[in-house]
């Protein structure tokens, strides 16, 4: 019963024989194989982008990071969420890769950015010298409280950031749950709602250790390759990425996985609201816009399921929340991998101890 994180499953034998066939003879190095070649050009046909440029890294750090400091210069500021995670769980990365860019934090429930406050911020961004200038707006779908920004949110908060001149960047980390979840293509979760640069996540989604950086605008590609390079993220042996990355596009397998993932998360949400449930002080926190839940458990439910072997995080309270008396909150996540066994063990041992 693993529900730590996503990223801690395993890979689909889709990917472990694509490596495997990757490995026989030679191919270029440093992104020159053939291998990229083709993800390239899936996708830009699944985003229906033919002039974007895409880049593999082995890492969602490095994709935000390098993403985003490719789009601003040093002095300027990147407003996200205040749970974003390249607030939370980047180690200031993008203020490092971007030179000393600062991050501008905006509020708003169950990690979603509010439109209104923040065209609120815009209209009173400052623009004496003294102070860092706007940059860049950075969403995050899924967020890092589970929820889902819809294309409609999505194209508001990119409207609002291009009314006053700035590019877009979305942490795709989850965004194959995302897009499954929404039930839309992925050209109208990026680009035809204003997003300008995509780090588009894999390692989470069952790749051994891949993302993509998808630059809607080509004018910014060399700039892109440049810092990669400086920044230590241009793998020599490239092909084992690309191999990973075609094999995860192809025949929609990042589809199929996204949607096991979601599916064990909905089955799991479904019991977790039930009523009984939730006249024993089961609180569902967020709403579930995918593959993740944050929920509130009596501390004896807790024991009694770490007892039984349940792997997953506590989670402290958000500012200004309220958790009842005896107990705790908690964050569960649901892969690829997820069983239907493992959720209803989870659920068989949490009714017991309720």
């Amino acid at each position: 019963m693993f529900f730590a994180s996503d990223n801690g499953s395993g890979a689909p034998r889709q990917v472990i024989d694509a490596i495997t066939s990757a490995n026989d003879g030679y191919a270029m190095g440093y992104g020159a194989d053939t291998y990229m070649d083709r993800v390239r050009a899936q996708i830009r046909e699944i985003f229906e982008a033919p002039e974007a440029e895409v880049y593999l890294v082995a890492t969602g750090t490095a994709a935000n990071a390098l993403a985003l400091a490719t789009f601003i210069q040093p002095w300027q500021t990147i407003y996200c969420h205040r749970v974003a995670h390249i607030e939370e769980d980047e180690c200031n990365a993008p203020e490092f890769y971007a030179g000393g860019a600062k991050l501008t934090l905006l509020e708003g429930a169950d990690g979603l950015i509010d439109a209104e406050a923040f065209a609120l911020r815009m209209q009173n961004a400052p623009t004496a010298v003294h102070h860092a200038q706007p940059g860049i707006l950075s969403l995050t779908n899924l967020t890092e409280r589970g929820s889902r920004y819809t294309v409609a949110q999505i194209t508001r908060l990119a409207g609002i950031a291009k009314t006053h001149g700035l590019p877009v960047h979305l942490d795709g980390a989850r965004f194959a749950n995302a897009l499954v979840a929404e039930g839309c293509t992925p050209a109208e979760m990026t680009w035809r709602a204003g997003v300008d640069v995509l780090s588009f996540g894999g390692t989470k989604n069952g790749l051994i250790g891949v993302e993509a950086v998808v630059i809607f605008d080509p004018a910014k590609a060399r700039e892109f390759e440049l810092r990669r390079k400086r920044g230590g993220h241009l793998p020599s042996k490239h092909r084992y990425l690309s191999a990973q990355m075609e094999a995860y596009l192809t025949d929609g397998l990042w589809l199929d996985l996204a949607g096991r993932a979601n599916a064990a998360a909905a089955r799991l949400e479904a019991e977790l609201r039930e009523r009984d449930m939730q006249a024993a002080g089961v609180k569902i926190l967020h709403p579930v816009g995918g593959n993740m839940l944050f929920v509130e458990l009596p501390n004896t439910a807790h024991q009694a399921l770490r007892d039984a072997g349940a792997i997953y995080y506590d989670w402290p309270a958000d500012i200004g929340t309220q958790v009842a008396e005896g107990a705790s909150q908690a964050r569960l996540v649901t892969s690829w991998s997820t069983s239907e066994g493992d959720v209803d063990r989870f659920l068989d041992i949490l009714r017991n101890a309720l």
